[in-house]
């Protein structure tokens, strides 16, 4: 049996926002636009789906220069139209800026399935549905982690200044 370990931060959820992009929106800068109207710093996306006109995504691949042996691959675009089957992902911080963490599935217009990391600027929706989730009592934090060698998920409760941990 492996070993557990995990940072993580316990609290509860806020105010939900349920919303549709509308053409032309991109994805991920019409999430953070939604979470700065309404006053919210740290969220999780419980529902989020719908039709891109294009989709930009990465998705991991072997990599010798990685601490862990892995890294991203080059930024893939399919071209739409693009069905968005779903998605999910985490609303954080970084540096004081919003920095969403979204993965997601999308199906190309032959009935080919992907998937992976979506990037911020790379995906215009036609439309999607949407519902976010404010997190209370806790702030969802993008922070460099030296194990990985990249920026990770770093939960922090209010008033403390690193996750608990297993």
């Amino acid at each position: 049996m492996s070993k557990v370990r995990a940072k993580f931060a316990v609290g509860q959820l806020g105010k939900v926002v349920g919303a549709r992009l509308v053409y032309g929106t991109d994805l991920l800068e019409g999430i953070e636009e939604l979470c700065k109207v309404n006053g919210i710093n740290s969220a999780t996306i419980l529902s989020c789906f719908g039709s891109f006109q294009r989709s930009g995504f990465v998705y991991l691949i072997p990599n010798e220069d990685s601490p862990i042996g892995v890294g991203y691959n080059n930024l893939v675009v399919k071209e739409g139209p693009i069905e968005f089957l779903q998605g999910t992902g985490v609303v954080c911080q970084r540096d004081g800026q919003f920095e969403t963490h979204f993965h997601g599935t999308i199906c190309d217009q032959y009935g080919n399935i992907f998937g992976g990391h979506f990037m911020k600027g790379e995906n215009p929706v036609i439309t999607v549905d949407l519902v976010l989730a404010e997190t209370i009592g806790m702030d969802f934090q993008r922070k460099f982690d030296e194990e990985t060698g990249a920026n990770q998920f770093y939960p922090v409760e209010k008033k403390k200044d690193k996750p608990n941990q297993l």
